[in-house]
């Protein structure tokens, strides 16, 4: 028994028990009016991607959380630009906690809070729902990446939106999860441009699914899911260039029969060759071909301050620590443009 007892342990340094879900939700709750404005925050992004809203859905913040006051500061001028620009566009704040990895790294201001690597993710948990409430409570929707399964519930109460990123796509256990989560969640195409991994992907979120899950007591559940609302896909471009231009659109059309889901597009990534300074033109592209395209949303990497940094001593004020992002004033000035565009030309509803 002591050699199973080590053959099992021997790769563990360390188990910490977190609390409950249960537990997190009742320390850190919404108040039932904020509680209606997630469910109506849901439903308005639910009837933007299906048509029935005309307005852009533009899901914009940092690449990932790494300071709670920026965070705060950012979403306090996002409310503020919600208000000029609420006739043509329904913003939403980018608020991500973990950040996915191809090696290694800082995973995430869920993980290491503190960024030092003491990993403490308790504190983790409760400093992230503490954030995400002062975020509800401005009048913001929150989106977020589904990335660790352990984690979705301890914030599906409070997301409006949620993402599965070009790794995960592909994963069953991210589209089980997806079928499960009560808010839209947009598959992005895979790294090598991939479109089929991300239909798949949504063709199952939009199924029931029997899985192995977590019970809101922390216990091993068998959750059955009812079918995601509404799963869309997010062109995110790839590694050999991007894909949200109008022929890029049209291509994938044509060779997927014509049929696709509701568009958003990352403004991000492949399609802006990873330099954040290029989301504006990617933007400005998309708007001047969004009667012809379709395209229901956007996503933008945006934070206080332009550019990026590594996590050291002595770290520059609301500039991201993970991808690079653009400035507020360019965020800023670029979303008001865009409205102006958008009230020239809007999209046509759906009955």
């Amino acid at each position: 028994m002591n050699a199973l007892n080590t053959l099992i342990q021997k790769n563990t340094t360390k188990e910490i028990t977190l609390s409950l879900p249960q537990q997190l939700k009742a320390k850190y709750s919404l108040a039932p009016i904020f509680l209606e404005q997630i469910a109506e925050h849901r439903q308005t992004i639910q009837n933007i991607l299906a048509g029935k809203d005309s307005r852009l859905l533009v899901v914009t913040g940092p690449c990932s959380i790494h300071d709670p006051v920026s965070a705060l500061q950012y979403a306090q001028r996002l409310v503020k630009l919600q208000d000029q620009v609420k006739d043509q566009i329904f913003l939403v704040m980018r608020a991500y906690l973990e950040k996915p990895r191809t090696t290694i790294g800082w995973k995430g201001f869920l993980y290491d809070p503190n960024l030092d690597g003491s990993s403490d993710l308790q504190l983790g948990l409760e400093k992230s729902r503490a954030l995400y409430l002062q975020i509800i409570e401005m009048g913001l929707p929150i989106a977020s990446e589904i990335l660790s399964p352990m984690a979705t519930g301890y914030f599906d109460d409070l997301l409006a939106w949620g993402a599965i990123g070009a790794r995960t796509s592909e994963s069953q256990i991210h589209r089980e999860i997806s079928s499960h989560m009560p808010f839209p969640i947009g598959f992005k195409n895979g790294t090598d441009g991939s479109i089929q991994i991300a239909l798949d992907a949504i063709q199952s979120a939009q199924n029931e699914h029997q899985f192995l899950g977590m019970s809101q007591l922390g216990q091993p559940a068998i959750l059955q899911s009812s079918g995601n609302p509404l799963p869309h896909l997010i062109l995110r471009g790839a590694n050999d260039g991007p894909n949200y231009d109008i022929q890029s659109i049209s291509n994938i059309r044509a060779k997927h029969k014509g049929e696709l889901p509701a568009l958003v597009i990352d403004c991000s990534h492949g399609n802006s060759s990873k330099d954040p300074m290029k989301q504006p033109q990617v933007l400005r592209q998309i708007i001047a071909e969004r009667i012809e395209s379709d395209v229901r949303g956007v996503m933008l990497e945006s934070h206080l301050v332009d550019g990026n940094q590594k996590i050291s001593c002595d770290i520059t004020y609301g500039q991201s620590v993970t991808d690079g992002c653009l400035g507020w004033e360019k965020t800023e000035n670029l979303l008001l443009e865009m409205a102006d565009q958008l009230a020239q030309c809007p999209l046509r509803q759906s009955a």
